[in-house]
Formats: structure tokens, sequence, C-alpha cells
């Protein structure tokens, strides 16, 4: 009988055991994965780090430099080409001798004509606002505008043929942080045509 209720013991604990590990899994399953974003909190903020990192601001960002630090126009962010006068150079020589660029870096000068940074802020008119992330991952991928197939190529100062070697992790953080930023309605000019 001894034998009989230690074995009973041992079973009724094992039973138990496996229903503790059985509900921790079932708890464990019914959470969802938690995301791997690179060491960041988030898809957004992972995007953030991307577009820092990888000078997004050097050209779609106005340049304010009467302000310490990084010269950065905090009111424009990522909002593009704002109107800057385009500098007054012989243009036929800039596009075969070198290039000219605008005061706060949002417009070239060179080979291409006249190129505008685009604005990438979430402004459903004159943003990326109303973009599909495979539309983002296209002009990036492939080189072109609006991230449509049958647009024009972006202008070469848009180092995208660097870009395209990004993930489609990356691009979709860069895609997520980019459709969370402030809507700033900014229309850009198109290019202008090189001059003969």
């Amino acid at each position: 009988m001894k034998k009989f209720l230690t074995i009973i013991i041992i079973s009724l604990t094992t039973l138990t055991f496996v229903k503790c590990n059985d509900a921790d899994s079932e708890t464990a399953a019914a959470q969802p994965a938690k995301e791997n974003f690179a060491g960041y909190e988030s898809q957004v903020k992972w995007g953030e780090h991307l577009v820092t990192v990888s000078a997004c601001h050097d050209c779609h960002s106005p340049k304010d430099y009467s302000k310490p630090g990084s010269g950065l126009d905090s009111n424009h962010l990522l909002s593009g080409y704002i109107g800057s006068p385009v500098p007054a150079v012989n243009r036929k020589d800039a596009q075969t001798k070198g290039w000219a660029v605008t005061s706060d870096l949002t417009s070239w000068v060179g080979p291409w004509g006249i190129g505008y940074a685009a604005n990438l802020t979430s402004d459903d008119s004159t943003g990326i606002g109303t973009w599909k992330e495979e539309r983002f991952i296209n002009a990036i991928r492939n080189g072109k505008y609006n991230g449509m197939s049958s647009d024009r190529n972006l202008i070469p100062v848009m180092p995208w043929v660097m870009y395209k070697n990004m993930t489609d992790e990356e691009l979709k953080a860069i895609f997520a942080y980019l459709k969370s930023t402030k809507p700033i309605k900014n229309k850009v000019p198109p290019p202008a045509p090189p001059v003969q």
C-alpha cells in the first residue's frame, strides 16, 4: 500500500508539473511574438535611426544655420526643397565641370539640370502620406520618382544605388518612420532639364 501511494503521489506531481508547463506554453502562445527591430523599441524608432544615419536629412531637410548644432530647420524636417534661391551660376559650366548647390542643400545643379529634394513627410497631397510600402520600396530599389515604375528616374544626387542594398526590413522601418512624421504641405517643383 505504501508503495502504491508513493506511485500515486509521484504521478500526481508529474501530472501537475506537466499541466503547469502546458499552461505556461498556452499563455506564451496567446501573446504575439515580439518583433526584433535591431534593438529599438519599435519599427518607427528603428526607422528614425536609419533616416538619421543614412543622411536623409542632408538633402531632404532644409537648413537654418542661424541656430547652433546640426543646422536642421526643425519646422521643415524632411519637407524637401522649400524655395531657397538656386545659385546664380553658369549652368552649362556647372553641368560639365562640377555641381552647385543651394545654401540649404535641398537643390542641386549638375549634368541632369536642376534637381529638388522631395518632400518625404506624411502630407497626403505633397508628401508620401498616401503611399503604400511597396511604392516606397520600388522608389528605392529601382530609382523611380514617386515609386512608380513608369515614372522618370531619380536624379543622381539621390544615392538610391547605395540605399537599394538595404534589407526589406530596413526599408519598411524607414517607411514606417516617414509615415509617422508631421505632415508638411510643401509642393516641390519638378526638375529642370539641363541646358543645351
